[in-house]
């Protein structure tokens, strides 16, 4: 490695041509980094005690595999971002110079032959830098001052705009301008491909800019150590294509995301969001991919992003399956995408028929609206749909998913239809999160006709206001303030409108007779609302009941016959041992103790069970989470949590990470009275609530 100072024109003006390879990111740099970049170039120009502005390096191979001569491209490995940018300045003031030459040096025909173009050559050689795939002919044809190409680079051309709006307000300071550019100053770094490794390289440096994407590291590690035969065939035949398919802004803010919910489907683990590139790498390695199995696996990438885009961008072909993507995505529960992503890529397999898909899908949003309306806590279903999976046999692929969903653990079920039809009708629906996703899922069920209930308002039949009409309160009678309290934004009082504005806080009968009022709807949701002379506390339990019978059928709960259910029930386990194996928790004054803690620790959820072992006793939820090993005076305690994990303000925890110990965890007390049960099960808890999810990262 060779690394020198140098200032960025003279750089530019002495190199021959820059190239940015295949697997580098397209140019990413927003309205923000030129903003700043052009600011600080003119306060630069402007002070003449500043003699230079430092702006980053450029990292680019020269010899070795990418063999360089002085006459060969540089290829560039870190610095695209300043290099365009810099170009696209440089053209905007080139245009707007025509024949002046306010500073020496800086004409526009001296600003293109030195910097931009290379006038003695031709073709691609023509040009001092080329870019890759979209930028490269947006850049070209900005270049050559034709029209922009059909399919043009987005970035290319916002900026470059951006940068001709700046240069045409700034006229009277051009000399400024051009003594800017002319104090930026790089560090020129030349990488010797026999000796320096431009991957690690890569991953190391601090430049300034735009941070690189983990989209942007796993390409350059999947495609940068290849030869560049195979560089462009991987490239082209698979990885542009997911680009494309990502779409040009799509493809930075989606494809982190994309690659998180792969990894979970692959290898079961979520990554920590900030650590996708890591689990990658991992992951790769662990496949032991040499380089001629590398296009199996970016073959995989591909196909698995051509289904994400299916559910997550909208581009799902079947009419059906799509409509039911949207509706997932309407509930923001991304943290389903790994499951959907197997089940997709079965149905792309023909291992499930797309009625299937269809039914798991549908399943899934019933699933995570009915424990929205239930207030169960969200913080639980990443690990429900990372582990999903695990749970299919795919000989009776619909029937192991709907057991699956029916024996998940109460802290993770599909609520009943008893319980989501009693918490649907006493729900604040009119302040739920996602009120317009659930008022048309209602309206169009089963319609082939649909409704555009966004041309729609939301209607309280009883008024919002709190100065309540003589005749409303007449209906309600003695009790309207508690009625109006408890039933104003509840299903049973909800509808849609196309005339909110004329119905107002008008009497009930006034609304249903109107022109345009509930009489004349042809709505659902207004469907028997026409055969009421009243609106009373009864009719609003009455018609919420009601809707809550259809909501269960819009939201369907899977089923089986018990027999069937019972056979993918777990078996359990017959350990031979009992509490009379331990004499400890039988007699003496640790009984008590140990009778007070395995009530209150069975208590925590109705999934939790207890197992007498030989040596300890396990309490469980998915797996150990406090395990007790009775001794001669206390109850050794041990929490299946990190040791940094743990809250324990008193510092009575002890880290066994590195011992052997009998019980699973790397956190260790000791209980010896009833005195000290209260703060112990603050701790059980901590150990308990992280295994169901809420210390995960969704």
């Amino acid at each position: 490695m060779k690394a020198t100072e140098a200032k960025l024109l003279e750089f530019l003006k002495k190199s021959p041509q820059f190239v940015i390879p295949i697997y580098q990111r397209t140019y990413s740099w927003s309205e923000k980094e030129c903003r700043q970049l052009w600011e600080d170039i003119l306060r630069t120009g402007r002070n003449d005690a500043v003699s230079a502005h430092f702006v980053g390096s450029i990292v680019y191979v020269e010899k070795g595999l990418y063999s360089v001569s002085s006459q060969s491209p540089l290829l560039v490995i870190d610095g695209q971002q300043r290099l365009t940018t810099v170009t696209l300045l440089i053209e905007a003031l080139a245009r707007s110079l025509g024949e002046s030459e306010p500073l020496e040096g800086f004409s526009a025909r001296k600003l293109r032959n030195y910097y931009l173009l290379n006038p003695e050559e031709t073709r691609e050689k023509h040009y001092k830098l080329v870019l890759s795939q979209t930028d490269k002919a947006s850049l070209i044809a900005l270049l050559d001052q034709q029209p922009k190409p059909k399919d043009h680079s987005i970035r290319v051309e916002a900026n470059f705009e951006f940068f001709k709006e700046r240069v045409a307000e700034v006229k009277g300071e051009l000399p400024a301008l051009c003594k800017g550019l002319a104090k930026l100053v790089i560090v020129d770094i030349s990488l010797n491909r026999d000796q320096d490794n431009p991957q690690l390289i890569f991953e190391s440096l601090n430049s300034t800019g735009r941070e690189l994407s983990q989209a942007d590291l796993i390409r350059n590690f999947i495609l940068m150590g290849l030869e560049p035969q195979l560089q462009t065939k991987l490239y082209g035949q698979y990885w542009r294509p997911m680009e494309v398919d990502f779409g040009q802004e799509g493809y930075s803010t989606h494809f982190d995301s994309f690659m998180r919910h792969y990894l979970t489907v692959k290898t079961g683990e979520i990554p920590n969001v900030r650590e996708v590139y890591d689990a990658f790498k991992q992951y790769a390695r662990s496949l032991k991919v040499a380089a001629a199995g590398v296009e199996a696996l970016v073959a995989d990438i591909r196909a698995f992003a051509g289904y994400y885009c299916a559910m997550a961008l909208g581009s799902e072909p079947d009419a059906d399956i799509k409509a039911a993507f949207h509706d997932i995505r309407e509930l923001k529960v991304d943290v389903a995408f790994p499951f959907l992503l197997e089940l997709y890529a079965d149905c792309a397999a023909q291992v499930l028929a797309k009625a299937e898909l269809l039914q798991a899908s549908r399943w899934v949003e019933g699933y995570v609206f009915r424990r929205a309306v239930c207030g169960i806590p969200t913080n639980s279903m990443n690990k429900t749909f990372a582990t999903f999976a695990r749970a299919l046999k795919k000989d009776r692929y619909l029937e192991s998913v709907r057991a699956h969903f029916l024996l998940l653990p109460s802290y993770r079920r599909f609520p009943t239809d008893d319980e989501f039809q009693r918490e649907v009708q006493i729900k604040d629906l009119y302040n739920f999160r996602s009120r317009s996703y659930w008022l048309r899922r209602m309206e169009n069920h089963d319609r082939k006709e649909r409704v555009p209930v966004d041309e729609y308002t939301i209607e309280h039949i009883l008024p919002q206001n709190e100065n309540l009409s003589a005749q409303w309160k007449a209906d309600l009678g003695p009790e309207w303030e508690r009625i109006q309290k408890t039933c104003l934004h509840t299903l049973g009082n909800l509808t849609l409108t196309g005339y909110n504005p004329e119905l107002s806080d008008r009497p009930f009968i006034e609304k249903r007779d109107m022109k345009g009022g509930f009489a004349e709807s042809p709505l659902r949701m207004n469907q028997g609302l026409a055969k009421l002379d009243g609106w009373t506390e009864e009719a609003i339990r009455e018609r919420g009941g009601r809707l809550a019978a259809q909501a269960a059928s819009v939201w369907p709960a899977p089923s089986l016959p018990a027999d069937v259910l019972d056979a993918y029930k777990p078996k359990a386990r017959a350990t031979g041992y009992s509490i009379k194996d331990h004499p400890p928790l039988i007699t003496g004054a640790l009984r008590d103790v140990f009778e007070a803690f395995r009530k209150q620790v069975l208590a925590l959820d109705p999934c939790v069970t207890e197992e007498f072992l030989k040596l300890y006793v396990a309490y469980k939820a998915e797996t150990n989470f406090v395990d007790i090993v009775p001794q001669a005076k206390r109850l050794r305690l041990s929490f299946n949590i990190a040791f940094p994990e743990i809250s324990d303000p008193k510092g009575i925890c002890r880290d066994v990470s590195g011992l052997g110990r009998w019980g699973n965890g790397d956190v260790e007390i000791g209980l010896t009275s009833l005195d000290e049960l209260p703060y112990v099960m603050g701790l059980v808890r901590q150990s308990f609530e992280k295994q169901m999810g809420n210390g995960g990262d969704a």
